[in-house]
């Protein structure tokens, strides 16, 4: 039997709770009390006829004869960020999504019944006002009030002005008081929906078709990364999250849509650095009838389109000058690590000597036993090279042995016509010519099976309906994927995924 609490232990628990707050949030909770005393203390009424940024837009340069002239009345609302009463008037400031105004309130315009409970109203509080636009003797674009209202009690106190979120894991935990507080964060986050944006009005303008693939999967594909798994119960089966949309978007190649593009969340059950993070956001896009050098061309146009779009052609990110009006340079991986190891010439399938040199120059490394010489370049490179890719770089030509979805090089087999762009050492995008080969994209299913089996985590399987897609004939095409989360980081000057992630993952409190 459950026992029912009366409405006097109620009240008793609350009290003892309240009791238990601190000082300011306990004095906020008294205020709120008040006001449900006397109505709706979370009412839903004011409905505002502008914004903040479309007053200073067009108002904003007007000066104080003229504003006097217009008389314009507006009715705004916004959260309140400064609170100054000087006896009989007041000063408030108020910010909307995108810009903040001065409220001027007087208590022989407003009546003292409305003002006098105005001077006990507290920063953060989301407040309705009602009035006449005039310019300050300062030429501060202002509101003479002659309605105003508080909306919602905000019953935690903002951090102090001076110093707002300065511990950065509260930032990432309350990203709600960030946004209200850091202006540098809402213009990062207004940042990543422009490129977002103008990303799919990229790929549009060149008559590429948005779709949505499963982002829960019956196998694991497309990359070679570790999966989340979880459990369907209606069907009693196992299901991954997607670790990439690419085996299900070539699928449509297959059947006719011969440019198709998604902007997807994918998830990767790996560690979080500065540039990773288990949930996060790419777009993939594919062209039939397309080779790499093709998507090598399109990732340019975009990126450098972005960039010009934002204004952000020329920007520091990671300590380098980075140049989007440059063309990219493009140079290939086992060229590259003979710049740094000029004995490798000649020697990029010498998996011997390979694995000597990674033991020199990487003593911690630790191969599978699957590894071929291809895994040792690419070790090589990532450790000599990759970190000292400063300006956009194409390095193409991978190993065929870490290109499982790759279409082999026709003059030369141990490569892939694949490539990756680093910026300021970081990976920003992979793409390739599509393998159409079912046979062959059999005997790398295969071979990755074997890999899984002998330890390797990110190893994929055998995909046997995309054999079988693949058997209907696929038409020669070419894919990409470019980090959209890294992207963001670059040209909004970023330094971890998180600045740019609303709710980046963390550990539990």
């Amino acid at each position: 039997m459950v026992e029912k609490t009366s409405a006097p232990e109620i009240q008793q628990n609350k009290s003892s709770k309240e009791k238990q707050l601190p000082e300011q949030t306990r004095v906020r909770r008294e205020k709120l009390n008040a006001m449900r005393e006397v109505g709706n203390a979370y009412p839903n009424t004011w409905r505002s006829d502008t914004t903040l940024k479309a007053i200073h837009a067009e108002f904003g340069s007007l000066n104080k004869d003229q504003m006097q002239e217009k008389a314009v009345e507006v009715t705004v609302a916004g959260r309140l960020m400064a609170h100054r009463v000087m006896g009989k008037s007041s000063f408030v400031k108020i910010q909307d999504k995108e810009s903040e105004i001065q409220l001027f309130l007087n208590r022989d315009a407003l009546g003292a019944e409305v003002y006098n409970p105005t001077k006990k109203w507290d920063l953060g509080d989301l407040i309705g006002a009602k009035g006449t636009l005039f310019v300050t003797q300062t030429g501060e674009l202002s509101l003479k009030t002659s309605t105003v209202s508080i909306i919602t009690k905000c019953l935690r106190p903002l951090p102090e002005k001076w110093h707002g979120l300065s511990d950065i894991e509260t930032r990432y935990r309350q990203r709600y008081v960030d946004l209200m507080v850091t202006p540098e964060s809402r213009n990062t986050f207004r940042m990543r929906s422009q490129i977002v944006s103008l990303l799919r009005r990229g790929l549009e303008n060149l008559d590429f078709m948005e779709v949505e693939t499963p982002m829960l999967q019956t196998q694991a594909g497309g990359a070679a990364a570790k999966p989340f798994t979880t459990h369907h119960n209606a069907l009693n089966m196992e299901l991954y999250l997607r670790i990439a949309p690419e085996l299900y978007l070539k699928r449509l190649l297959v059947g006719g849509f011969e440019r198709v593009f998604e902007i997807n969340r994918n998830f990767r059950n790996e560690g979080l650095d500065a540039t990773h993070n288990p949930e996060f956001t790419m777009v993939e896009f594919y062209q039939a009838y397309a080779d790499f050098n093709n998507a090598m061309d399109t990732t340019e146009t975009l990126i450098r389109d972005i960039a010009k779009e934002t204004k952000q052609t020329q920007v520091t990110w990671e300590g380098v000058d980075l140049d989007f009006t440059q063309p990219f340079k493009r140079i290939r991986l086992d060229e590259s690590v003979f710049e740094f190891r000029p004995d490798l010439r000649g020697h990029a399938n010498d998996k011997a000597l390979l694995a000597t040199v990674c033991l020199q120059e990487i003593p911690d490394i630790k191969p599978l036993i699957t590894w071929k010489a291809g895994h040792y370049l690419l070790a090589l490179f990532e450790e000599l090279v990759e970190p000292k890719l400063a300006q956009p770089t194409f390095i193409t030509h991978y190993p065929i042995d870490v290109s499982p979805l790759a279409r082999r090089n026709n003059d030369d087999e141990t490569v892939a016509d694949r490539f990756e762009l680093f910026v300021a050492g970081c990976e920003l995008a992979n793409g390739f010519s599509e393998l159409n080969d079912p046979d062959d994209q059999r005997g790398r299913f295969v071979a990755q099976a074997q890999a899984k089996a002998a330890g390797d985590d990110e190893a994929t399987g055998v995909d046997e309906d995309y054999l079988r897609a693949l058997e209907f004939g696929m038409p020669p095409a070419a894919g990409v994927g470019i980090g959209v989360d890294r992207l963001v980081m670059m040209l909004t000057g970023q330094h971890s995924i998180r600045d740019v992630l609303l709710f980046p993952h963390m550990r539990p409190e």
